[in-house]
């Protein structure tokens, strides 16, 4: 998750898990540990939130809109379907598996060490969070008047 908070550094917020594999298992995050990275992310900015999210079926499920509605401070709205060029979030895994290019571990628990990594070394750049955010093309000031 990107952070923005006016008069802050863009931040970088994450949770890293790793699922066991096997059928039947959950390869992704569920509804509460997405709401975990958002309640972390409230801590850290200590100020309202207003949620952008793509269309991934965890995000739109009814359990989600319901621990998101539990919570008064954020507000989430859906990017439109069909559009990772919209959101910068793509941008930051694109930049780490760059960054894993021709990289071969032998062990998940070493894949997921250069993750992290990679991962933390972004949250000490927000010139390139920044640039993940420039290029969806949004603004993130007002409208501009007609």
């Amino acid at each position: 998750m990107i952070a923005i908070r006016p008069g802050s550094r863009t931040r970088l917020c994450h949770r890293l898990i790793a699922h066991p594999a096997g059928k039947g298992k959950r390869r992704s995050m569920s509804e509460r540990d997405f709401i975990a990275l958002l309640e972390g992310t409230h801590q850290l900015i200590k100020a309202p939130i207003v949620l952008i999210r793509d269309r991934l079926s965890t995000h739109v499920s009814r359990t989600m809109r319901e621990l998101i509605d539990a919570r008064e401070w954020p507000t989430m709205f859906l990017l439109p379907a069909h559009s990772p060029d919209l959101n910068p979030v793509e941008g930051v895994w694109a930049h780490v598996r760059h960054s894993l290019t021709n990289l071969a571990v032998v062990a998940l628990d070493r894949l997921e060490v250069f993750v992290r990594n990679r991962l933390k070394r972004l949250q000490y750049r927000p010139e390139t969070l920044d640039s993940f955010i420039a290029g969806t093309g949004l603004t993130l000031g007002n409208p501009a008047s007609p």
